[in-house]
């Protein structure tokens, strides 16, 4: 499992100093079901818009 996780979506409740994500968990899901052949054919369901 990585030790780190980094995201620059600097808008996001989980986003902190660093680029580090500090969530619990990370949910990513793909556009076409179970494969994805980019990166760009995915999104992560863990945003949640800094309020």
């Amino acid at each position: 499992m990585a030790k780190d996780v980094l995201c620059e979506v600097n808008n996001c409740t989980y986003w902190g100093h660093g680029n580090k994500c500090h969530a619990d968990a990370i949910y990513v899901v793909s556009h076409k079901g179970n494969k994805a052949s980019t990166s760009e054919e995915t999104d992560c369901k863990t945003f949640e818009p800094e309020v």
